[in-house]
């Protein structure tokens, strides 16, 4: 059940009144026949890659990368020069599916439990379900892996997904290295062959191919986790790069290069397949460049390109969360390419498409962005003109107000309440101008205050992830979802080194029952005891293959689930130790313990939850 939170205090951070223009809706929610030229709605190709930043580009100035068709794409398309995401992956996630700032959707973190995306708010695949739409999503979700968090429990009806936030982190398939992986198929584990970008956008295509010749509106969601790290790809994409000095990371360019050749095939297939004039393409990257420069004092680049911006991935700084954002309309929509520099964000992503296809918001609350549609039609907009936007890095299981915090508004930088910049002037935010205006700067601080205090009641609110459900009475649990002040153990890697650490999960019982928790160090269908070191992994292009395990001999099993406390011996050929406990219906949560010979404990790093009658 969804309920409401507080409004946002801010103006300039409220849905106005959608504007009548060339897209406007009739009262019943349908794109009147004059505002599309045709009279069915438009599909939509959403394409969104995993750490490249604003300067990952040729079109943006970077003289050192090879990226044709991206750019081909950025001169056809609309673009927003100042459009900012979150600084991280899913936090970026959450507010294009919701319309909802990332701290409000729950969504904060990466890992710890605080990458799902709450379950009262409405996402887009929704809510153009409602317009008469088919979603599809291919490549990375990382918005959680449980119910009622995963895609297809949030409206997308065909899924092709890895786990976790990567390929290769602990919900993945085992030994997932980019190459010839199992990836999640609706819910079931499927082996394909290929890239795993070359995979993202082939069964896309399959999809969009499908609905084309059925005549039927979609939404692909086209969501590489490319060129996120750990950086593999075929030697012929990163072997042109290798010799330019000036290029830190060689892979990483390979990678986008790889994407780039699949955004052209895309688009050529939508030409061959008539679809291209009733296609609206975005592409955008959810926070700024990993790898496209490096950075020294000050994090400013030391070598390699960031289109002159200071910081990176994870930065409240602009080259943190500054990231290209295109809207290739179709020409007969009479929306003609160009720019625009007005302050734009991820969470206005959520209503424009629903006012370009004739779809509604939910009632139940309001949204932190707004529909861009009258800018585009008209030229302005008058919401844009004095808006203020708030961006933070927060990375806790609880967030900590002014932590790593951007207040913008136009071209204007607070950061962290302390420190001023004028990107008109600084685009590399190299001079604080907070001497002499500290006025204004008091003007943003105080917005980030009401922002700040529209959320509190949000942070109160523990994502759970439901076990024991009538339709699954099987649940896998892993350590990546731990609630933990720490990184938990969120790859594969760290789970063959047995990385020691603990947490606990946040669940909510379903049904009251009796239940069996089994504890595991390794994934279950591997049937491999706490002992088991694996063998390495294969080699892998363009990376170092997965180490050989390191053994760990336990003795001692402990878990406690909600007051209940259990504890059995356990030996170093046990594949498992189970629990049984009797489970009431509500909010509970989960902690185990695995003690080795040497003293030091660890969590279990995958647990399955059954209900039994």
């Amino acid at each position: 059940m969804r309920t409401n939170h507080q409004p946002i205090l801010l103006r300039l951070l409220t849905l106005p009144a959608l504007i009548l223009a060339l897209t406007a809706c009739s009262s019943d929610g349908t794109p009147p026949e004059s505002a599309q030229g045709k009279s069915e709605k438009p599909n939509i190709i959403l394409i969104m890659t995993d750490d490249q930043g604003y300067g990952d580009l040729g079109a943006h100035g970077n003289p050192n990368i090879n990226t044709p068709h991206i750019d081909a794409l950025h001169d056809e398309s609309i673009r927003f020069t100042n459009f900012h995401v979150a600084t991280t992956c899913a936090p970026t996630r959450s507010g294009l599916m919701s319309g909802v700032n990332c701290n409000r959707a729950g969504a904060w973190h990466t890992v710890v439990g605080r990458s799902f995306l709450g379950s009262r708010f409405s996402t887009l695949p929704e809510l153009l379900g409602d317009a008469g739409y088919t979603s599809g999503i291919f490549g990375k979700w990382h918005l959680g892996d449980n119910y009622p968090f995963r895609p297809q429990d949030r409206g997308f009806d065909e899924v092709l997904i890895h786990g976790g936030g990567g390929v290769g982190q602990t919900p993945d398939a085992w030994n997932n290295d980019y190459f010839d992986d199992t990836y999640f198929h609706n819910g079931e584990q499927v082996k394909y062959e290929g890239y795993c970008t070359d995979v993202w956008f082939d069964a896309a295509k399959a999809f969009i191919k499908e609905k084309v010749d059925k005549k039927e509106p979609f939404l692909a969601y086209i969501s590489t986790n490319a060129p996120h790290g750990p950086f593999h790809v075929d030697e012929k994409y990163s072997a042109p790069y290798r010799d330019n000095q000036n290029i830190p990371n060689p892979n990483f360019y390979g990678m986008i290069t790889n994407i780039d050749d699949n955004v052209g095939a895309l688009r050529e297939s939508l030409k061959i397949w008539g679809a291209d004039d009733n296609t609206v393409i975005i592409f955008m990257t959810d926070n700024g460049t990993s790898a496209g420069a490096s950075f020294g004092k000050g994090q400013q680049v030391v070598k390699g390109y960031n289109a002159g911006m200071r910081g990176k991935k994870g930065s409240e700084y602009e080259g943190g969360h500054r990231v290209p954002f295109l809207i290739r309309f179709p020409d007969r929509d009479g929306l003609k390419p160009g720019s625009y520099d007005e302050l734009t964000t991820y969470t206005d992503i959520l209503p424009t498409l629903l006012e370009l296809a004739g779809g509604k918001p939910a009632k139940e609350y309001p949204l932190d962005g707004t529909s861009l549609m009258p800018l585009l039609t008209t030229g302005k907009q008058e919401e844009l003109e004095d808006r203020i936007v708030v961006v933070d890095t927060q990375r806790k299981d609880l967030p900590v107000k002014g932590k790593n915090s951007c207040v913008m508004q136009g071209h204007w930088r607070l950061i962290n309440g302390k420190e001023l910049y004028n990107l008109k002037a600084d685009p590399s935010q190299r001079e604080n101008v907070m001497a002499g205006n500290e006025g204004f700067a008091s003007t943003l601080q105080n917005a980030y205050e009401a922002w700040w205090n529209s959320m509190e009641e949000d942070f109160k609110i523990t994502h759970r992830m439901i076990i024991g459900r009538e339709l699954r009475k099987t649940d896998l649990l892993t350590s990546h979802d731990w609630h933990t002040e720490k990184d938990p153990p969120w790859n594969q890697g760290q789970i063959r080194a047995g990385k020691v650490d603990n947490g606990w999960w946040a669940l909510e019982v379903a049904k009251a029952g009796q239940y069996a928790i089994q504890l595991f160090r390794y994934p279950p269908e591997l049937a491999l005891p706490f002992s088991a070191t694996v063998p390495p992994g294969e080699a892998v292009p363009g990376g170092e293959a997965y180490a050989a395990g390191v053994p760990i001999i336990p003795v001692f099993a402990k878990m406690k689930v909600g007051v209940q406390e259990f504890e059995d011996k356990l030996g170093a050929e046990d594949l498992s130790v189970a629990f049984n406990a009797y489970l009431e219906a509500g909010a509970i949560d989960l902690q185990t313990w695995i003690t080795d010979v040497d003293g030091v404990e660890r969590g279990a790093y995958y647990v399955v939850v059954e209900r039994f009658e």
